[in-house]
């Protein structure tokens, strides 16, 4: 009998399976991140080709094998797929590999988990958790293998347990839901109050860690928690924001980033967070202009907007973190236009960290922002009179 190799808390290996699809992350870079963000520490990445997946260990048990002897090297506790596995997969991987295994989608729960902050931010993270928990009780609790039936008792092992904990889990889900359709109808007042006056609204929309919050921050001197690591933001921030240009007033939100593969769980907990971009009269779609496949997570957020119906509302698009790239790769102008989904749109380039290009933004803003509506010019008035006794 060979000894149990002690295990290195919180290492984990990487996995990723290149089935042909062009967004594959051949390093496992966001992988590695969103890893560290939840508090991991990657100690080696494995990538291997397929056509699909294997059915019952999604890598198939060569490639198993080879994890299990990486895994044993390097003393880690858990293995990561930087894809969704299924239930019955995580559950034979488990048993062929003797550690934790997870997959991207768990990954990102947990991180929402860690940090959301608001109390609907708290309840949207818990449902979506709960979800994803509904479809893997066949895996979590070790209890449920247990003989339930006595002399006499038809019924398989576990039967009667792996009831009772789905029916509690649905309960859970229920009121869970019911406690967040609350918080959503209270958000919907403000809305609405919002539309009344006729403010203008804009969302800042993005790929996670595209510098949505340093921007926000820029705009409005808030003090929006802003941190290069992924979806440092998840609960939304609305502040007012004065546009000298326009001499008016507008109320500008910060909203959860978005990421590849975003569980559809999270995609359908967060709406009420997201509806402030399906309402917004523009979206601030911001790019980091440093990351080599900024193109794919443009394409990606254009999916997601159009998944939550936002793909209609007007955008500016913003190529951030300029201050990051080589002189050869900066713009010759801070303010161009570029072609999304047949459309032409403006493009603003700037730094948030440095503010260059922070200015021609707020102008593009006041540009289109339209007109001031009666209340508008009384905000912008009473700014004036407030700046010049400053």
């Amino acid at each position: 009998m060979s000894e149990l190799i002690p295990r290195q808390e919180g290492a984990a290996i990487l996995v990723g399976v290149d089935f042909g699809l062009p967004h594959f992350d051949g390093e496992l870079e966001e992988l590695g991140l969103l890893a560290e963000t939840a508090g991991l520490t990657p100690v080696a990445r494995i990538v291997c080709k397929r056509k699909a997946p294997d059915a019952a260990l999604f890598v198939g048990s060569g490639k198993a094998d080879e994890i299990k002897a990486l895994a044993e090297m390097h003393r880690a506790s858990e293995v990561i797929f930087d894809q969704t596995i299924s239930p019955a997969q995580q559950r034979n991987l488990e048993r062929q590999l003797d550690v934790a295994v997870y997959d991207r989608t768990f990954l990102i729960l947990e991180i929402f988990a860690q940090r959301a902050r608001s109390h609907e931010g708290k309840l949207q993270v818990e449902l979506a958790r709960l979800q994803y928990l509904s479809t893997r009780l066949v895996r979590r609790w070790s209890h449920l293998e247990r003989q339930t039936g006595g002399a006499g008792v038809r019924g398989g092992p576990g039967e009667k347990q792996i009831e009772l904990d789905r029916r509690m889990i649905g309960e859970s889900i229920k009121r869970t839901r019911e406690r967040l359709a609350k918080v959503q109808k209270q958000r919907g007042t403000q809305r609405r109050q919002r539309e009344r006056r006729e403010t203008y609204n804009i969302s800042l929309v993005g790929y996670t860690n595209a510098g949505k919050s340093s921007i926000f921050n820029a705009l409005v001197k808030a003090r929006a928690y802003a941190a290069d690591q992924l979806f440092a933001t998840l609960d939304t921030t609305t502040r007012n924001l004065y546009l000298g240009d326009a001499r008016r007033q507008v109320s500008i939100s910060d909203t959860v980033g978005f990421i590849r593969d975003l569980p559809h769980g999270l995609v359908d907990a967060f709406k009420a967070t997201l509806q402030e971009a399906v309402d917004a009269d523009l979206l601030i779609h911001v790019v980091d202009a440093s990351n080599p496949h900024h193109p794919e997570q443009m394409a990606e957020v254009q999916s997601v907007l159009k998944d939550i119906g936002a793909d209609a509302v007007p955008q500016l698009v913003v190529f951030n973190k300029i201050d990051a790239l080589e002189s050869v790769q900066r713009p010759l102008h801070l303010v161009d236009d570029m072609e999304i989904d047949g459309t032409r749109v403006p493009r603003v380039f700037l730094s948030a960290h440095t503010g260059e290009g922070v200015p021609a933004l707020r102008a593009e803003l006041a540009q289109r922002s339209g007109s001031l509506s009666a209340q508008d010019m009384t905000l912008a008035q009473d700014a004036e009179l407030h700046d010049a006794a400053d």
